[in-house]
């Protein structure tokens, strides 16, 4: 099923907090919505289940129109299955009970047999007998998508679905949920306020921020060509570094004149900022260019180091954690770059800012 967001807007007691969004997620991905709390990302994916109003715009799935200009189809007909953050088990009922409650229209044997092939997907067939409290937050989980998939949806919604689990344990079951999305070819839209699971599950990322949609991306261009200063923070390090305009293709940097991705609008000679990636900068010992080491975060297999240039720039990079560096040590660098990303400078005129990580 394709599913086509339109221009929509969402929010409640009377208050948008998410407009002009317009989205397409492709018969069979797995696409994800990604923001901090309280940007109106769960609300949009509520609006898509049926379970909140949309203030404007539509949602279709294929040519279905399930929402907008005066259409509103229940939840119960739209054929969207939906994973909660709690995973929502009933206590009382077997795992296999649980994966078949949303069959009770099916024959029994048909819907054991279904309940019992939803188990096997997601790698859980031997705890059929056992109660939810008998298995851990990851089995849990996986058991919640079982049951979503069961029915036969045309999408999966899932909000915030690893949340409660523990961060080394999250990205690890994105992964397996993913496998098992992808076995069964149902797309799935999911909430997030983690990249790293973000990354992990999606074919396409949503970045939502200030009540807006801010770019609808592969995490690849998310990540190396962001739209805006919002998605260059948000997703990923870096530093933004400041740089002018030599005409209308090139900048000129501490590091000399850089072909640009975009053409530039500004005219010749204006200030203007370069994203620049750790691992656009490569520690090099044959190099000419050297950095002063400020910062260095030990990140097991590598370093993730703060360095400042002659002219008091500010780049990071990731070593390869053999090359153990000290603070103050001045070391040799070069960039590899792939696209050079170059914003105009804002208002204020501060540049050579260090990106936070979402």
């Amino acid at each position: 099923m394709q599913l086509d967001i339109d221009d929509a807007a969402v929010g409640y007691d009377g208050r948008i907090v998410l407009e002009g969004a317009s989205l397409t997620l492709a018969d069979g991905e797995i696409g994800c919505l990604l923001g901090p709390s309280g940007s109106g990302k769960t609300t949009l994916l509520r609006a898509v289940a049926g379970f909140e109003p949309l203030l404007r715009g539509r949602i279709r799935a294929d040519d279905q129109l399930l929402v907008g200009d005066g259409v509103h189809l229940p939840p119960e007909q739209r054929q969207i299955g939906m994973v909660f953050q709690d995973h929502a088990l009933l206590p009382h009922l077997s795992v296999l009970d649980n994966v078949r409650f949303g069959l009770f229209r099916w024959p029994r044997a048909k819907a054991i047999a279904r309940a019992r092939e939803m188990l096997d997907l997601v790698g859980l067939a031997d705890t059929a007998k056992r109660q939810p409290h008998q298995l851990s937050g990851g089995q849990q989980q996986r058991i919640a998508v079982a049951r979503a998939l069961a029915p036969q949806p045309r999408l999966v919604l899932l909000d915030e679905p690893f949340s409660s689990l523990d961060p080394d344990l999250r990205e690890r079951l994105a992964v397996q949920v993913r496998a098992a999305l992808k076995a069964t070819g149902v797309g799935a839209l999911m909430v997030t306020h983690s990249q790293a699971e973000a990354f992990a599950m999606a074919d396409r990322v949503g970045v939502i921020g200030h009540g807006r949609l801010q770019q609808w991306a592969s995490a690849y261009d998310l990540y190396h060509q962001p739209a805006n200063r919002f998605v260059a923070g948000f997703v990923g390090e870096g530093v933004l570094m400041p740089a002018r305009v030599v005409d209308d293709w090139h900048v000129g940097t501490e590091f000399g004149v850089l072909a640009a991705d975009h053409q530039l609008l500004d005219p010749p000679g204006s200030a203007v900022e370069m994203l620049l990636r750790p691992d656009d900068v490569i520690h090099d010992d044959d190099a000419p260019l050297q950095a002063r080491i400020v910062r260095r975060h030990f990140r097991g297999a590598d370093f993730l180091y703060t360095l400042q240039l002659d002219g008091g720039g500010l780049v990071q990079a990731l070593v390869p954690s053999h090359h153990d560096h000290a603070i103050g040590q001045s070391i040799g660098i070069r960039l590899d770059l792939e696209h050079v990303v170059v914003f105009e400078q804002p208002e204020n005129g501060l540049g050579n800012g260090l990106l936070q990580s979402a």
